[in-house]
């Protein structure tokens, strides 16, 4: 038993430092998944997330509390399958029944984000197909997902490529190859056209999210999706309604990690048991 033990502590340490690695270096068996909230109007939402095939103890396997719009968590690294993304308003009792949950399919070296899109009225869970295929030398793949109601349809292009024409709210358009040196995005809403600042690496992959200012107009947030070699995506869980993504590692996203590296120990632990007590049982 204290064999498993240090195996288990081991393990746990090595999930704490997936969550700070860079997307696709988990195991060959394992896939990325991802959650967002792009709900304008809808308020802050616990979520959770729960294996369909390996349920344990119902204890879910992530829980990500009091996540409002515009956030974009890091990817995490999952063991591929079935998983039921729920969520309930914060602060509600687990129990209870979620206001909306759909399931994902996360296979071997997939990526897949998982958001709350559309108006409060009309919200629903997306599961987005990431594609973190890297780009040729030189450029930069991007695409734009538009999460703000101030903009029913927008056009975006950069470094003189176009991105999108007529992109709705809470749809996602193609990823694009735009060379690394753009360092602009433009977006165009009621044939307005708006500048906004773009921080692109040359060799990686980014998911370009178009959000509501709390003063009116639209903000873009910057989200790493892959890099090439030696770069690492930092940030975690950026919060808030708009702005670009700043990169840096908040003391809160590191106590996220932690308690996710925690709550790992503690349910492979508590499986673990289970299986020792059912092995003596059998003696």
């Amino acid at each position: 038993m204290a064999r498993w033990t240090r195996v288990l502590a081991v393990t746990a340490v090595t999930a704490g430092t997936v969550l700070l690695a860079p997307p696709g270096a988990g195991a060959a068996e394992n896939g990325l998944l991802r959650l967002a909230h792009l709900s304008p109007d809808t308020p802050a939402v616990d979520v959770y997330v729960d294996s369909v095939s390996d349920p344990g103890d119902g204890t879910a396997l992530l829980t990500v509390p009091g996540v409002g719009y515009g956030t974009i968590s890091d990817y995490q690294d999952v063991p591929e399958g079935v998983y039921t993304v729920s969520m309930r308003e914060a602060g509600a009792d687990p129990a209870t029944p979620p206001a909306l949950s759909t399931t994902v399919q996360i296979g071997s070296d997939s990526a897949r984000t998982v958001a709350g899109v559309g108006r409060f009225a009309d919200l629903g869970l997306e599961v987005l197909e990431d594609d973190l295929a890297l780009p040729p030398s030189g450029q930069a793949r991007v695409r734009v997902i538009s999460a703000a109601a101030n903009a029913p349809t927008l056009d975006a292009s950069a470094g003189g490529t176009d991105l999108a024409t007529d992109l709705a709210f809470a749809e996602a358009g193609e990823y694009t190859a735009v060379p690394g040196d753009a360092g602009r995005l433009q977006v165009t809403v009621d044939g307005e056209p708006t500048e906004l600042p773009l921080d692109l690496d040359p060799g990686s992959v980014y998911s370009l999210f178009v959000l509501d200012r709390p003063e009116g107009g639209v903000s873009v947030r910057t989200v790493l999706d892959a890099a090439g070699s030696g770069v690492v995506p930092t940030g975690g869980v950026e919060t808030g309604a708009g702005g670009t993504a700043t990169g840096k590692l908040e003391p809160g996203v590191m106590g996220g990690a932690v308690g996710l590296t925690v709550l790992t120990g503690l349910l492979l632990t508590r499986r673990s048991r289970r299986g020792c007590a059912r092995r003596a049982a059998r003696r």
